[in-house]
């Protein structure tokens, strides 16, 4: 149906304008929210849309729609809107190359997953979690499947088919007058996802949050769990977008082949990972997907770019145009981002320090210097390589610039939060003051 589609499209298009661009997305989704342990939002929606993009006379224009009996207004539309834009010769759309094959990015069973059963599955995960003594304060699941269609002038004609998973969980403990509360998700690409381990794992947390005691301000070896690591990671990752770069929001400009972090890290955007959650043949802008080494042994050896921003360096783009949906045009982002080290830390070597399972404020961190000061969520102690007592809110600062530069793996199991594939982090000397 989809090929049908833009086929329409393109009789529209053709001799209008100077180069076109269709993209088509068609997606089935069952989304369920709880308030404490009651279900109390349950969603199952098919949507198809479609959105073009134009150049004509080096302008651009877009629109979009969701009505299939609009196509023909809607192509006319974005040659109407390029004409409400600047001039500017950087414009342009994916020529045709070869296109990989990705792995392991579909799962059948979501064919005849129904709401009941997600419903059930969801119910389950929050029953666990009762039985472990622990009150469920929100949990969630979802589950999406569907296929996109990218074609444009230059002969670009590539579909993508994926499906991905999501469950989520956050409860609360009290016991003594102590109060403690604890979070945390899956992800995955198939419904392999395991809810009594989750439920488990985070009514584990909360139970061992309790009954928390101060801890003395100072300089710590810090244990970044996923979701901190990930927290702080997200200022530092925007360094290598290449518009930032080109408009000077980045520190990193012009420090091409230098050394940013620690010598045993490696960071790699793999957009052909397999199992990924970004996995796929070709960015939104038709590109197709290639492996792009940002940081090789610690060294900057690449930024990320779309066309447009890559044309503007004189470059080519490292196929990182990337849309949320077809309501968008495409923007620079990450897909799977893999943090390899080449020696990994083990907990028993830690004499004194901190492990903070997640960081609250990380959006306050400074874009361009890296500064940051977070309050650390579910921290403990960390002594004689043991995890010790519960932490009182505590503030961590530091610049993750300067901590990138001395980062060590922890470790512990790879997972893939986001975009983020990381194990545990262990970092240096950041100040933690406590309250």
């Amino acid at each position: 149906m989809i090929y049908e589609i833009a086929q329409d499209v393109e009789k529209t298009l053709k001799n209008k304008c100077d180069a076109y661009e269709i993209y088509i997305d068609e997606t089935k989704s069952i989304e369920l929210d709880s308030l404490k342990d009651e279900l109390n939002f349950a969603k199952e929606e098919i949507e198809l849309g479609l959105s073009v993009r134009v150049i004509k006379d080096n302008k651009q224009g877009f629109a979009f729609t969701s009505n299939m009996n609009n196509l023909s207004e809607t192509a006319l539309k974005a040659i109407e809107n390029a004409k409400l834009t600047k001039i500017d010769e950087n414009y342009a759309f994916a020529e045709v190359e070869k296109v990989s094959d990705v792995k392991k990015v579909y799962d059948a069973k979501f064919n005849d997953l129904s709401v009941d059963e997600s419903v059930e599955f969801l119910k389950e995960t929050i029953d666990v979690a009762k039985d472990s003594g622990c009150d469920v304060t929100g949990a969630g699941f979802s589950a999406s499947g569907g296929k996109s269609l990218i074609v444009n002038s230059n002969g670009v004609s590539i579909e993508n088919e994926g499906t991905g998973f999501g469950l989520s969980l956050s409860v609360i403990m009290q016991k003594d007058g102590h109060i403690a509360t604890a979070y945390n998700s899956q992800t995955s690409r198939f419904f392999d996802m395991n809810g009594e381990k989750l439920a488990n794992e985070v009514c584990d947390l909360a139970k061992s949050s309790l009954n928390t005691k101060p801890v003395e301000t100072g300089d710590y070896d810090v244990v970044l769990d996923y979701y901190a690591a990930v927290g702080l990671l997200h200022t530092f990752i925007n360094a290598f977008d290449g518009e930032n770069v080109r408009r000077g929001r980045s520190i990193l400009n012009g420090k091409l082949g230098e050394e940013i972090a620690n010598p045993s890290l490696s960071i790699t955007d793999n957009p052909l990972l397999e199992k990924g959650m970004y996995t796929t043949k070709c960015d939104d802008e038709g590109s197709v997907s290639q492996k792009t080494e940002l940081i090789k042994n610690g060294e900057l050896n690449s930024f990320i770019y779309d066309i447009y921003t890559a044309n503007c360096e004189g470059l080519k783009t490292t196929s990182n145009g990337l849309r949320g949906s077809y309501l968008t045009t495409p923007m620079i982002s990450p897909t799977n981002l893999e943090f390899e080290f080449s020696e990994m830390k083990d907990l028993s070597e830690i004499d004194n320090g901190v492990l903070t399972t997640s960081v609250l404020g990380a959006h306050t961190a400074n874009p361009i210097s890296g500064d940051f000061s977070v309050e650390a969520s579910n921290a403990f102690k960390i002594k004689n390589g043991e995890l010790t007592e519960p932490i009182n809110k505590a503030m961590v600062s530091g610049n993750i610039f300067e901590i990138m530069r001395t980062v060590e793996g922890l470790k512990s199991e790879v997972k893939q939060y986001g975009s983020y594939i990381i194990p545990k982090l262990l970092v240096h000397n950041l100040r933690v003051v406590g309250q």
